[in-house]
C-alpha cells in the first residue's frame, strides 16, 4: 500500500463530500452558538447545534451582506448551504449561503404567495389609488387606543390641524384576532363619515406586524370608500397594507402630517389668496372704470344735447366758411373792379386831355382833321378841365 500525505487525505475527503449530492444545497435547523462576526473580513463564524450534536459553520462576507437581520447566540434558525472540508485543519464544516429565523421560511413563502395573488387581483394597481382630501373635516384613526400610535396622531393633528375632528377607533394591532378587529375598525370609521382613515400601529417585529400582511385587511382597505393611509411603524419593509393603501407613511406621526395640511400652511395660503383676490379685484375695478369711461364717452357722444351742440358747431363752421368765402369773393371782385377801373382810367380820353390834349367838336362831330373845317365855322373845344367855343378864321 502506497504512503500518502495528510494533504492528500484531506483533499480526497473534500472531493468525496463535494461529490455527494446529499450534502450539497441542504437546509439544516439548529441553534446558533459561539457567534463571531469578523469586522475586517465580514465573515461570520458560529456553531449550529441541537440537543445532541453540533457542527461548525461559516458564512462568507458576500453571503452575509445579504442578510436582513443580525444573527445572535441562542437564535433558532434554518440555514442553507453545503458540507465540505477545511483542508488546512482537516475539519468538515457547514458553508452557509443563507440564514432564516426558524419558521420564517414558510411564513415568507406564504407572504410572497399572497402578494402575488393580491397583485394579480389588481389591489396594488396605481389606478385604484385615490387622492387624499385637501381639508378633511373628520380624520379616522384605526389603531390601539392604548398604544403610542394614537397619541402621536392626536398630538400631531391637534398641533397642526386643530379645525379637524379626530375619530379614533380601538382595534387590536397584533395577535390572532387583530385582522378582524382592524377590518371592523375600518368599516366603523367609514360609517362614521370620516374623510380619510389612518390605519396602523407603532413599530415591531415581523410577527408583530403580521395582521397588516393578511388578505382580510388588504380587502378591507381596498373596499373602503374613503382614502386610507397605511401607518405601520417601520421604515424599510413594506407590508401588504402599505401596498394596498392609497398612501403609505413610515410612522403614525407622518401619517397624521399627510392626512391634513398644517395651520401655518393654511395661513400662508390664505395670505396668498387674499393678495391674489385684492390684485384681481383692483384689476377688475380698473377694467370696469375703463369700460365705464368708454361707455360714458360713447353715450355723451351719442346724446341729443351733444349732437345738437355738434350740429350748432357745424353750422357755425359753415357760416364762417360761407362768410369767409363771400368776403374772399368780394375781395376778388373788388380787386378785379379796381383793375378794370385802372385799365379804363388809363384808356380814358380825360387822361389824355389832362396831359395837354383837347377834343374839337364841330357840332356833334369829333374832328380829327382840318379838312372838314371852313372859315367861319364855330367849334367846341374841350380841355382836360373845362372847354370853350372858337371860330375858324383860317385853316392850314
Amino acid at each position: 500500500m502506497p504512503v500518502i500525505t495528510v494533504t492528500q487525505i484531506n483533499k480526497y475527503i473534500s472531493f468525496r463530500l463535494k461529490g455527494d449530492k446529499n450534502l450539497q444545497g441542504i437546509m439544516v435547523k439548529g441553534e446558533i452558538s459561539n457567534f463571531v462576526h469578523h469586522y475586517r473580513s465580514g465573515h461570520m463564524y458560529f456553531t449550529l447545534k441541537d440537543a445532541e450534536s453540533s457542527i461548525k459553520a461559516v458564512m462568507f462576507a458576500s453571503a452575509a451582506s445579504r442578510l436582513k437581520f443580525t444573527p445572535e447566540d441562542g437564535m433558532a434558525v434554518v440555514v442553507s448551504g453545503s458540507i465540505s472540508v477545511y483542508e488546512r485543519d482537516g475539519a468538515y464544516q457547514l458553508y452557509v449561503n443563507d440564514i432564516l429565523p426558524e419558521g420564517a421560511g414558510k411564513a415568507g413563502a406564504a407572504l410572497e404567495q399572497l402578494k402575488k395573488k393580491l397583485s394579480a387581483a389588481g389591489l396594488f394597481d396605481q389606478a385604484h389609488k385615490r387622492p387624499l382630501p385637501w381639508l378633511p373635516k373628520k380624520i379616522g384613526a384605526v389603531t390601539s387606543l392604548s398604544g403610542a400610535a394614537v397619541r402621536d396622531i392626536i398630538n400631531v393633528l391637534s398641533r397642526r390641524y386643530p379645525i379637524g375632528e379626530i375619530y379614533a377607533v380601538n382595534a387590536l394591532v397584533q395577535g390572532e384576532g387583530a385582522p378582524d378587529s382592524i377590518c371592523r375598525g375600518i368599516l366603523r370609521a367609514e360609517s362614521a363619515g370620516c374623510d380619510v382613515i389612518i390605519v396602523g400601529r407603532g413599530g415591531g417585529s415581523a410577527e408583530d406586524l403580521g395582521a397588516f400582511n393578511t388578505e382580510k385587511v388588504a380587502y378591507a382597505i381596498y373596499n373602503c370608500k374613503v382614502p386610507v393611509i397605511s401607518a405601520v411603524g417601520h421604515e424599510t419593509d413594506f407590508t401588504i397594507a402599505d401596498l394596498v393603501a392609497d398612501m403609505r407613511a413610515p410612522t403614525p406621526s407622518a401619517a397624521a402630517e399627510l392626512s391634513a395640511p398644517s395651520a401655518e400652511s393654511l395661513l400662508e395660503m390664505t395670505d396668498k389668496y387674499e393678495q391674489r383676490i385684492e390684485k384681481s379685484s383692483l384689476a377688475a375695478l380698473g377694467r370696469a372704470e375703463d369700460r365705464y369711461s368708454a361707455i360714458s364717452a360713447r353715450l355723451t357722444a351719442q346724446s341729443p344735447e351733444n349732437r345738437l351742440r355738434l350740429t350748432a358747431q357745424r353750422i357755425d363752421s359753415l357760416e364762417k366758411r360761407c362768410s369767409d368765402s363771400f368776403e374772399r369773393y368780394c375781395e376778388r371782385l373788388d380787386h378785379k373792379l379796381s383793375e378794370h377801373i385802372a385799365k379804363l382810367d388809363s384808356l380814358s380820353p380825360l387822361k389824355v386831355l389832362s396831359r395837354g390834349y383837347s377834343l374839337v367838336y364841330k357840332g356833334e362831330e369829333l374832328l380829327n382833321s382840318a379838312e372838314k373845317l371852313e372859315k367861319g365855322d364855330v367849334l367846341s373845344i374841350r380841355f382836360g378841365s373845362g372847354g370853350a367855343n372858337a371860330e375858324v378864321t383860317e385853316k392850314w
